[in-house]
Parts: structure tokens; C-alpha cells; sequence
């Protein structure tokens, strides 16, 4: 029978109250610095505020996302790079939200770790600020949880949770979507945040030297072109979208082109990607050489060089197209809408994706 009389505390279990306390302390500046009208984004109560009125709506629809980083932190806690997967935190929940032709209003994050690293936490911290300032929403509020037994020494896990707005007449449902529409694609910065798991099984396979330059872009290291973060679409598309010139979005995430597309779309409609219509990225092209990947598992893995794609009527292409890149978007006209059952195809020739000879993925959803 124990007769130690010691008194228990709460940093003796592994969790530190002082180490959260100067971390709210040290990320007030960066909440404070994603300020926008309807939120005055400052941290500390119980939960946080937002005024739909001052954000000038008048009869709003509200959408709510909430996403992760996936594996990506693994290879981002292997590394020691923490800096940009708040970014990825951020992109991955707010580009869902423009798919609905909602603008981000406000952006909770949750971190939870074995022991908190103030510092650490501070890096990942200010990604998710930089994220919200890219997408123009406010940082309100958060979470931090210590939880040793749960997580491994050094291991942290995230998740973000964003709401939206859009006035009830702009909202994006697919209903807008005809056959004989066009769809164009707008560039990915890399992997994004989807097939980590994959990359990494790679790496760990091939030997990979993640701390080298990488063999498709010597002027990159292979770390630093894996863990390019997650592009953010919001402010290049809120203006099309409330133009009403756009009939859908898909964001290519999980389950790539192939999967995605066929989510915003109504019964009745199929979509054909061309594959042939933009060049595969360099680092694309490696991932699937690496694994000898067949094309249309690529097309259901990874984004391809594809983040979002944009369905419009024909005769706006010229218009749009010109619009996100003078927004500094890269577009591609990548495919159409036809009449037929409800799915997507993707579809290359010989010469695109590694193919053997012309070959096509299709997928019904």
C-alpha cells in the first residue's frame, strides 16, 4: 500500500498550464493580425464572436467546413518544418467553403500534443494566421490539448473548423450546371494535402533523401517541394462566384479529379477530363514513376496539378479565364459537361501521364 504522501500536479501527468498560458499569450498578435469586419478576433473567452450584420449581409445562408492536414504532419514533425501546414489547415477548409459560394467569415484550429512545445506550436500558430489573411477570414478562437498517452514524444495532431456566408441567392448547389458547360482547371501548388500516405510509403520504399534536391528541380529540395502548402482559391474566385458566372466548383482533393468533380454535379450529367490539356507537373510525374502508378489511380489519388476546377457556361470561358489569371490563377480549359450518367472520366493519350497507350478512368457517383 502506497504511504508516499506527495502531492500530485498536473505538470507531474505531463501537462504544463503555464506553457499554454504563454502560448495564448504569444499567438494574440497573430489572431489579432487576421481582423476583419464582423470579428475583432481577440482570444482568451469562452468562445468567439462574429456579427453577420457588420459583414454587410442581409439574408445569409450559413456553411460550415471542417478538414485536417492527414499525413502531411508526419512528414512535417519528421522534418522539423512546422511552418506551413497551418496554411494547409486553413486551405483545406476554405476552399471547400468557395465551393459553395460561401466567403470564410471565421477559422477555430485545434492542437493536440503529447507535451506542449511552446515554440512549435507559435510556427504552426502563425501558419494558420497567414492562411486566414490569405483567405480573408479571422482567426476567433481555438483549441489546445496535452494529452501524454494519447500522442507519441513530438507527435501533434491538427484540425480546423471554419464557417462561412452566402446570400441564399448565391448559393452554389450544381443545379446551375448544363450539358455543353466547359470546365476549367485552376493549378495546384503541389500535393496539397491529400495522398500522404502514399508519398510516404514511397519515400520509405525508394530511400528517399528528403534533405537533397529533388531529381525532377534541382533548385528545390525534395522536403521543401512536398510540403509546398495547400494554394488558396478564395480570393480569386469570391468575385466570378458572385458574379453568377459560375454553374460549380469542385475541390480536388481526396479521391483526385476522378471523385471530386462528380460531387457537384445533378443527376443526369457526366463530366470528360482531358488529360492531354495541361502538362503534368514535374513533381507528378515523379510520384507516379516512383511507384509505377497507373494513370487512373493517379487520377484518384492526387490532384495532378488540378486544385479546383471550374464549371461555366461556354460562351463565359474567354471572360472567366481572363479574370483568374489576372487574379493570378493558372487555368486550363480541361474538359466539358455532357449529357449522361452521373460521374466523371478522365481520359489521356499515350503521351500523357506515362500511359501505355491511350487510356481512360471513369468513375459514377
Amino acid at each position: 500500500m502506497a504511504t508516499d504522501d506527495t502531492p500530485y500536479t498536473y505538470a507531474q501527468a505531463g501537462v504544463s498550464i503555464a506553457a499554454g498560458n504563454a502560448l495564448v499569450r504569444a499567438i494574440g498578435p497573430l489572431a489579432r493580425s487576421t481582423r476583419r469586419p464582423g470579428a475583432n478576433a481577440e482570444l482568451g473567452g469562452f468562445g468567439g464572436f462574429f456579427d453577420l450584420k457588420a459583414a454587410g449581409y442581409t439574408d445569409p445562408l450559413l456553411v460550415a467546413a471542417n478538414d485536417g492536414v492527414g499525413t502531411k504532419l508526419k512528414l512535417a514533425i519528421d522534418s522539423g518544418q512546422h511552418d506551413t501546414v497551418g496554411i494547409d489547415l486553413v486551405a483545406m477548409c476554405v476552399n471547400d467553403l468557395i465551393v459553395q459560394g460561401a466567403e470564410p467569415l471565421f477559422f477555430l484550429d485545434y492542437l493536440a500534443c503529447n507535451s506542449l512545445d511552446v515554440g512549435q506550436a507559435e510556427t504552426v500558430v502563425a501558419g494558420i494566421a497567414e492562411g486566414c489573411r490569405i483567405a480573408g477570414c479571422a482567426l476567433i478562437g481555438g483549441e489546445t490539448a496535452e494529452m501524454p498517452g494519447m500522442y507519441a514524444p513530438g507527435d501533434y495532431d491538427l484540425a480546423g473548423f471554419c464557417v462561412g456566408a452566402v446570400e441564399r441567392s448565391d448559393v452554389l448547389d450544381g443545379d446551375r450546371v448544363r450539358a455543353g458547360d466547359v470546365v476549367l482547371g485552376l493549378a495546384s501548388s503541389g500535393i496539397h494535402s491529400n495522398g500522404y500516405s502514399l508519398v510516404r510509403r514511397l519515400a520509405a520504399d525508394k530511400g528517399w533523401k528528403l534533405d537533397r534536391p529533388a531529381l525532377f528541380d534541382q533548385d528545390v529540395m525534395l522536403i521543401d517541394a512536398l510540403m509546398a502548402p495547400t494554394r488558396i482559391y478564395v480570393k480569386s474566385l469570391l468575385p466570378v462566384v458572385r458574379s453568377g458566372r459560375v454553374h460549380a466548383l469542385a475541390h480536388i482533393t481526396g479521391g483526385g479529379l476522378l471523385e471530386n468533380i462528380p460531387r457537384v454535379l445533378p443527376d443526369g450529367l457526366h463530366a470528360t477530363i482531358d488529360a492531354d490539356a495541361w502538362v503534368q507537373p514535374r513533381l507528378m510525374a515523379y510520384l507516379q514513376a516512383q511507384g509505377n502508378i497507373e494513370p487512373g489511380e493517379m487520377a484518384r489519388t492526387f490532384n495532378c496539378g488540378i486544385g479546383m476546377a471550374v464549371v461555366v457556361a461556354a460562351d463565359d470561358v474567354d471572360a472567366v479565364t481572363a479574370e483568374l489569371e489576372a487574379a493570378g490563377e493558372t487555368v486550363f480549359r480541361i474538359g466539358a459537361i455532357d449529357a449522361g450518367e452521373k460521374g466523371c472520366t478522365v481520359r489521356g493519350s499515350a503521351e500523357s501521364w506515362s500511359g501505355r497507350g491511350d487510356w481512360s478512368a471513369t468513375f459514377h457517383g
